[in-house]
């Protein structure tokens, strides 16, 4: 090596040492030269959209805190009317991305009801913090949970109307589960019907419904409100249960590899801002409350946030309680991982109510469908471990087991079904 070429090597040798330092010093400088590199994102702005419900807290802090610029990105948030629009408008490629129900993803990628379409989730976007609403004109005829919902249909046969907020979502599994785990089959002993989740609070108040599942905060509204109360917690019925994702088409992921992988980065770092203290939860709730998310009085939305529950009762019937298992948006990164036996298990409910006709291959769907690798390149980009197995198991509210292994067996085995 002559003298120049000596001189220019220790250079960049010194340079790219020094570099190196800067990154390790200051972990925000390597996201944004990462950002900046060969693997920057393919699209500049990504229009995410989103229904106005509590869990929709991490995309919009995302943008609302700049951890999107970090990645190299700008999400936009789109607020969208129902369910139905979300599915459409990621089919038709309208949005990049939603904050969306589990089960709609695996029923578009299966053509259940609506358009067929490859599908992808990125990302578990929270677990807990649904739950069931029943109307006060139930409480008036003696009705505060299951047991006594079951007593009064037997006595009392007739219509009752139940609203969930779309046919294979998340709040519809959650709604029917409890049900039968009370002996009701919600196809035949009752009436089911759809209500996007903002028009659930309107709809009880004039008596379309004798009850309800959505997401928070329109059960906390209806007890505000004084027309219904909440007769049991989806964390009730499944502890730390898969709610919203982060789904896509696998189009999109096809296409922009580079600008999902940021849009999961600048997510999961949202979500672990929320959940690291009690200050961020309420500058989260303050900001969501407003009227371009979910528009709402921000109490409405903060005090299950903190895990503060009442059941909107009164009398000896009353009760209040602090609620570890609420709504988790990281949870020392345990929430956000797409867990094949998630996916697994809303594609066995749906074969229970007949809304699959045969079995699926169960765990190659979800392979198809989960991003399970792609979220571990995201995991690492922003320092958290992910669980050495892609499957988990629970007990749910009946003391049924649900570990993936037989999911055949697991969704023919229930006595309550279509």
């Amino acid at each position: 090596m002559d003298k120049k070429s000596e001189i220019v090597s220790r250079r960049g040798f010194v340079k790219a040492a020094a570099g190196a330092s800067l990154l390790g010093m200051f972990p925000a400088l390597a996201s944004t030269a990462w950002a900046q590199g060969s693997d920057a994102p393919e699209k500049a702005e990504v229009r995410i959209g989103f229904i106005p419900l509590t869990d929709c807290a991490s995309v919009v802090m995302a943008a609302a805190k700049g951890f999107d610029k970090k990645y190299g990105i700008k999400i936009v948030p789109t607020k969208e009317a129902s369910w139905a629009s979300v599915r459409d408008k990621l089919v038709n490629g309208e949005l990049d991305a939603a904050h969306v129900l589990y089960g709609l993803i695996y029923g578009v990628h299966l053509g259940i009801g609506g358009p067929k379409k490859d599908m992808a989730t990125l990302m578990a976007l929270n677990n807990n913090g649904q739950a069931i609403t029943l109307a006060n004109k139930l409480k008036d005829q003696g009705v505060t949970d299951g047991a006594g919902l079951k007593k009064l249909i037997t006595a009392k046969p007739g219509e009752y109307t139940f609203a969930q907020t779309f046919p294979t979502g998340t709040h519809a599994m959650w709604l029917y589960y409890w049900l039968a785990a009370h002996d009701i089959n919600p196809f035949k002993d009752v009436k089911t019907i759809t209500v996007p989740p903002p028009q659930m609070v309107a709809n009880m108040r004039v008596g379309n419904m004798d009850g309800f599942c959505v997401g928070e905060p329109w059960n906390n509204r209806a007890i505000i409100d004084k027309i219904g109360f909440t007769a049991v917690t989806t964390q009730d019925i499944w502890v730390d249960h898969p709610e919203k994702v982060l789904g896509t088409t696998a189009e999109f992921v096809a296409k922009y590899p580079k600008t999902a992988l940021a849009m999961m980065c600048a997510i999961i770092e949202a979500g672990r801002w929320i959940d690291a203290s009690l200050a961020n939860r309420r500058e989260t709730a303050e900001t969501i409350a407003q009227k371009a998310y979910v528009n709402t009085d921000t109490d409405v939305i903060l005090e299950r946030m903190l895990g503060r529950y009442s059941n909107g009762l009164s009398g000896t019937q009353a009760r209040s309680w602090d609620d570890k298992n609420h709504m988790k948006f990281f949870n020392d990164g345990a929430v956000n991982f797409p867990y094949l036996s998630d996916g697994m298990w809303f594609l066995t409910q749906h074969k229970r109510w007949g809304l699959l006709k045969d079995d699926p291959d169960y765990l190659a769907v979800a392979k198809k469908v989960n991003q399970t690798e792609l979220y571990r390149q995201a995991a690492a980009r922003v320092g958290v471990s992910v669980p050495k197995s892609d499957m988990r198991s629970h007990k749910l509210i009946d003391g049924v087991v649900w570990d993936g292994k037989d999911p055949k067996k697991y969704a023919a085995g229930f006595k309550v079904k279509a």
